[in-house]
């Protein structure tokens, strides 16, 4: 005759977890703050990254897809990189600067791209860029001083934005400086009216 023993009948997984080290349920503890961490950072700056990928001069399907190709590439690495927001917009900023020349040799469409959840509606970036004398302005802006000019509106110092772009600080504030001349003469220019 054998005796049954009810415990024997337990959930394996539940043995399992038993026998695990005291080491497991601390990496699944930092896992979990891990992904808390980075969904936090990533709900907060994606659509600030893909503003500044469109101002950059990205349409705005390509600039979703390279925010989210960003965000991607830091979340392989979340634990290791100091400072994620710089992480970010410095990968954004190559991969852009990397496609830049491609985009410009290419035909332009005339039709919109398909709203996606970072740009829900892509006829309405259009009709705020024709309202905003300012946005226009970014766009006839050359790509360094534009890109200098976008990442100090994502309140970056021009400190961090030198090291962003491997660029020595007097020169981003040169760059800026010549930017915001510019964008002023140009607001100027239409006597600040949209």
């Amino acid at each position: 005759m054998t005796v049954h023993d009810p415990a024997g009948d337990a959930d394996p997984l539940a043995k399992q977890a038993d026998a695990r080290p005291v080491g497991d349920d601390h990496r699944a503890g930092e896992h979990a703050e891990t992904v808390k961490a980075f969904s936090a950072f990533y709900r907060a700056k994606i659509k600030l990254l893909t503003g500044y990928l469109i101002t950059l001069g990205a349409p705005p399907a390509l600039a979703a897809e390279f925010a989210q190709d960003c965000m991607l590439e830091l979340l392989k690495r979340w634990t290791s990189v100091p400072y994620p927001r710089a992480y970010v917009y410095k990968i954004a900023g190559q991969m852009w600067a990397r496609r830049f020349a491609r985009v410009s040799l290419e035909e332009p469409v005339e039709e919109l791209p398909e709203p996606t959840s970072l740009v829900p509606r892509p006829d309405a970036l259009a009709e705020f860029e024709t309202r905003h004398d300012v946005v226009r302005a970014l766009r006839e802006l050359p790509p360094r001083q534009r890109q200098v000019l976008a990442l100090t509106l994502q309140e970056f110092t021009p400190t961090e934005i030198a090291e962003q772009l491997d660029l020595d600080p007097a020169t981003v504030r040169a760059h800026l400086w010549r930017a915001r001349r510019a964008v002023s003469a140009r607001v100027e220019g239409s006597g600040g009216k949209p």
